[in-house]
């Protein structure tokens, strides 16, 4: 198949998917092949509606944002000049400020292993593309799990990198100091030429040897995970022990979510919609509401916050001393129903970001990894890895799917 050919192949499976998943605020019918000899020459991408690219218009998923760019995100000039196509730009939570991507505004990104499904947020749309086969790459940013947790309900790899690894310029910001940028692809190879390519890192990826790997505790005796979910987990566990690899708890005191992850970021929340507010532009009720609770975070919450946030950071790096990596599920749940606020008797962004949200405060990075044979959707392995240990972690992903324990599977709907 020609570069091309493959690119209008992308371009025709996002207009007949659009009816029926919603991935895309817009599709460029006019995408053009870049470098025809770079890593990504002639691979088509999705791109999250919160980064700029040059003459397109950015909404955010919102309402009212409209900004026409002069100029392309730092990471969109590079993925380009390594050859990749942007063939549309991807639906999002309003603002990527959320896990559901059920957007008033735009209308819900659908899950296409489950139309009646959430693909999880923000950068749910980016999910659904790579899930539906119709991109093997698309671009995200994660600050609270906002690659992971789409990754994780529909079924890709996802790649959340350390804090400044990708660079943000372009992109509209939800926390500016712990917003990331990153990949989702239906394979490790594709994440990591998408990762390079943004990033600039051409540290090679080592193999992965025999590592000690961590199960956080109590973060994860203390979750709400799923019976099948553990189950799942549990059966990686043996499977990595079958690798080689030591498992091993790791006891890290006071890790776990709370109230301390909102009250640390909802003065940056603040100052970034300050003025719109104040213009009295419109939001969604959710993302409206959020915005309002950020004024009633007083200063010393934010202090004692910011010393939290310096507490998880200070847990992680005594844990990257005894370990290589900490291994969670990347959600605890398979599946959230659109339209519903509730998974089980907790509110849905406290479920699905409860594996996701600490490790953005902590500004480590995280591989997502779909568990082959885990169901449909696929279970999900969050993989925590030290600051910049991009390279070594995607050596390891690439352990596991070739060992067969991650593989991605498109999902079986159907479009014609």
């Amino acid at each position: 198949m020609t570069n091309e050919t493959r690119v209008q192949s992308a371009l025709n499976a996002a207009h007949e998917s659009q009816p029926l998943i919603n991935a895309f605020t817009s599709i460029d019918d006019q995408a053009r092949q870049g470098s025809t000899s770079g890593p990504l020459a002639g691979v088509p991408i999705g791109l999250k509606d919160l980064i700029d690219q040059r003459g397109h218009v950015t909404t955010c998923g919102s309402a009212f944002y409209r900004k026409k760019a002069e100029t392309s995100a730092t990471a969109v000039d590079r993925l380009e000049e390594a050859g990749a196509v942007i063939i549309g730009r991807t639906g999002l939570h309003e603002f990527a400020f959320g896990f559901s991507s059920e957007n008033p505004h735009w209308g819900p990104v659908r899950n296409p292993w489950d139309l009646s499904t959430s693909t999880g947020g923000s950068s749910g749309g980016s999910g659904a593309a790579v899930a539906a086969g119709v991109v093997p790459i698309a671009i995200g940013t994660d600050t609270g799990g906002s690659v992971r947790v789409p990754a994780a309900l529909c079924g890709t790899f996802g790649l959340k990198v350390t804090r400044g690894r990708i660079p943000l310029d372009g992109v509209f910001p939800l926390v500016p100091s712990i917003d990331t940028l990153g990949p989702l692809a239906d394979s490790m190879t594709n994440i990591e030429l998408s990762y390079r390519a943004m990033s600039g890192d051409v540290e090679p990826a080592p193999s992965p040897g025999r590592l000690r790997l961590g199960i956080p505790q109590p973060w994860y005796d203390g979750s709400p995970t799923n019976d099948d979910i553990a189950a799942t987990f549990d059966s990686a566990v043996e499977a990595l022990k079958g690798l080689g690899h030591e498992i091993h708890a790791v006891t890290m005191p006071d890790v776990f979510p709370g109230i301390q992850l909102w009250n640390a970021i909802a003065g940056e929340v603040r100052d970034v919609h300050r003025e719109y507010k104040q213009q009295g532009k419109p939001y969604g009720a959710d993302v409206e509401k959020r915005i309002s609770d950020a004024d009633d975070v007083t200063d010393q919450d934010r202090s004692l916050a910011l010393e939290w946030q310096q507490m998880i950071r200070t847990r992680f790096a005594d844990a990257f001393a005894t370990v290589d990596y900490l291994i969670t599920p990347t959600v605890p749940v398979r599946r959230k129903v659109i339209g519903e606020d509730l998974i089980g008797d907790r509110h849905y962004r406290s479920v699905l970001s409860y594996f996701s949200a600490v490790v953005n405060h902590s500004l480590h990075p995280a591989l997502a990894v779909p568990l082959a044979g885990s169901g449909t959707p696929p279970a999900s392995l969050q993989i925590i890895g030290g600051v910049g240990s991009e390279p070594a972690m995607i050596g390891l992903g690439k352990e596991l799917e070739s060992g067969n324990l991650a593989r991605f599977t498109k999902a079986p709907t159907e479009f014609t």
